[in-house]
């Protein structure tokens, strides 16, 4: 249907002799949700960083979209990412920050930023300064920038975190529309109904490793 794909291989990590992930390997392609559980400190988020160049594997590789990640390019091309706290400047307004984001690649402008605030629910319009957000409202601004770019792979770490029942409700038909576009997703969640409900196919990471994929049925609609 496309050929947006994410391929890692072999990938193995150890920080001061500790392995953290040892040997992962799999295949993404586009318009499906991967889920990626495990328990605190499994190594989740240490993917998710080598995935996006942040951290180098120690072996193997990431190849994103044919192009190998730390060797043909520093960063994949046309990724967004949720990882831990997004840098935002506290006493700026949403826009003002996505705005200032947008600028570091320039590929998209000021309507498109704003339509990317407007489809996670927030208004451009609102001066208020992002350190008086609520939490809700921070992680929806979160993922504003994660998609604003229109990437072709999106990663996910603990996305509904802070978002009330009707903003998990908003998120997860923004995350299916991103999917039925041809997006890989990529989404590390706690919450065993985000899992359910959204991923196609689910990596558990235990011990290192990835221990087990386990694929859920598409829910008919």
């Amino acid at each position: 249907m496309n050929d947006n794909n994410l391929k890692v291989k072999g990938v193995s990590k150890s920080f001061k002799g500790e392995t953290v992930l040892e040997n992962v390997s799999f295949t993404c392609v586009g318009g499906h949700i991967y889920g990626v559980i495990g328990r605190n400190g499994s190594g989740k988020s240490v993917l998710f960083k080598i995935i996006c160049g942040l951290l180098s594997a120690d072996s193997g590789s990431v190849i994103a979209n044919g192009k190998c990640i730390g060797k043909d390019i520093d960063f994949p091309e046309k990724l967004g990412a949720i990882i831990e706290n997004p840098g935002f400047i506290w006493y700026e307004s949403g826009l003002k920050n996505l705005l200032y984001l947008a600028s570091i690649r320039n590929i998209i402008d000021r309507s498109k930023v704003k339509d990317a605030m407007r489809l996670v629910g927030l208004s451009p319009e609102n001066k208020k300064w992002v350190a008086k957000y609520s939490l809700g409202m921070k992680q929806r601004l979160s993922i504003a920038q994660a998609i604003m770019e229109d990437p072709d792979i999106i990663i996910l770490d603990e996305p509904m975190n802070g978002l009330d029942e009707a903003g998990v409700e908003d998120m997860r038909r923004i995350f299916l529309d991103l999917k039925n576009e041809g997006k890989i997703i990529l989404l590390a969640s706690h919450n065993k109904e985000d899992i359910e409900l959204l991923c196609d196919v689910v990596y558990t990471i235990q011990n290192g490793r990835l221990e087990e994929k386990q694929k859920i049925e598409t829910m008919e609609k």
